[in-house]
């Protein structure tokens, strides 16, 4: 069962962790790439900032962004500034997410994300903790899929195999990191392939974020995986 109270923490905590280092950091580092091609750290925390508006939004019954093309601008507009604002605003922009996820609410309502996409108001919180750990990996200051919280882990395993379940161009495979299992992929009377890995290996491949050859594989070759 989802606990948003827990996830809305576990948020908070991430956060903290993320503005910390972002804060030994100085304003040429941030013009530097970071791991998203055509990103700059920037951008990541532009991204990161004017998400947590979003979800604001979201949690409030309004759209999440006016527009595809005004959230692109909104990052773009934002991603050149210096340091100290960028901290400024990621810090702000988090506690105006978190100051809603305490206010009194009905989270068993269904809300809607980008795309059409709907899901329970109680996955909003752990959305965003999503966001705040990859995004934090993603800048390439130091901070790695190993170092990330060991429920995470596996829960983002878990939120990962689910969304790819049932797509018909991934094969029906079993993911394992030798003590829990999951499947994912077309449906089938058994898995074609099983991918093994450590947890920070599956979730660096599900999320897009590794290509897959420390994973052992068996049944035929790693399942190419659908853009997140």
């Amino acid at each position: 069962m989802i606990d948003h109270a827990h996830d809305l923490a576990c948020v908070h905590e991430a956060t903290d962790r993320l503005l910390t280092a972002v804060a030994a950091l100085d304003n040429a580092s941030l013009a530097e790439p970071s791991r998203l091609p055509g990103w700059s750290r920037g951008h990541v925390l532009a991204h990161l900032a004017r998400n947590a508006d979003a979800l604001v939004n979201v949690l409030q019954g309004r759209p999440m962004y006016a527009s595809a093309a005004a959230r692109d601008a909104d990052i773009e507009r934002d991603a050149s500034r210096p340091l100290a604002a960028q901290v400024t605003d990621v810090r702000e922009s988090a506690d105006r997410l978190r100051a809603t996820g305490d206010a009194p609410a009905d989270w068993t309502r269904t809300v809607e994300l980008r795309n059409g996409v709907t899901d329970s108001a109680s996955l909003v919180p752990f959305r965003r903790w999503v966001e705040v750990e990859l995004h934090h990996v993603d800048l390439g200051i130091g901070y790695e899929l190993e170092d990330l919280p060991a429920e995470f882990l596996e829960r983002e395993t878990d939120f990962l195999t689910q969304r790819f379940a049932g797509h018909p161009d991934v094969p029906a495979t079993r993911v394992t990191d030798g003590t829990r299992a999951w499947t994912t992929g077309r449906e089938a009377d058994a898995p074609e392939v099983t991918v093994t890995g450590r947890p920070a290996e599956l979730v660096g491949w599900l999320a897009g974020r590794r290509d897959g050859t420390a994973l052992e594989v068996r049944g035929g070759e790693l399942p190419k995986l659908p853009p997140l």
